[in-house]
């Protein structure tokens, strides 16, 4: 079955997913400000409730990017 790409630059234009990417990216600068950029190379930032609006200190660590992706819940 080949990718619909239509249908997913629709479905990133949504406002909710623009706005979890927003607060994605305002966790990056959140930890790059706490722990410096050379602590973020190679690596992100991980979620540990997965809501990703939620940048709380608590809820944010530094994560390889094979450990943050295998904790992903599964797509349907």
């Amino acid at each position: 079955m080949a990718r619909d790409y239509a249908k997913e630059y629709r479905a990133s234009r949504r406002s909710d997913r623009r706005l979890d990417n927003i607060a994605r990216k305002r966790a990056r600068r959140k930890m790059i400000k706490k722990h410096g950029a050379a602590a973020l190379r190679g690596k992100e930032v991980d979620h540990k409730n997965l809501n990703p609006r939620d940048n709380s200190d608590r809820n944010l660590s530094i994560s390889s990017r094979r450990a943050n992706r295998r904790k992903q819940p599964k797509r349907k």
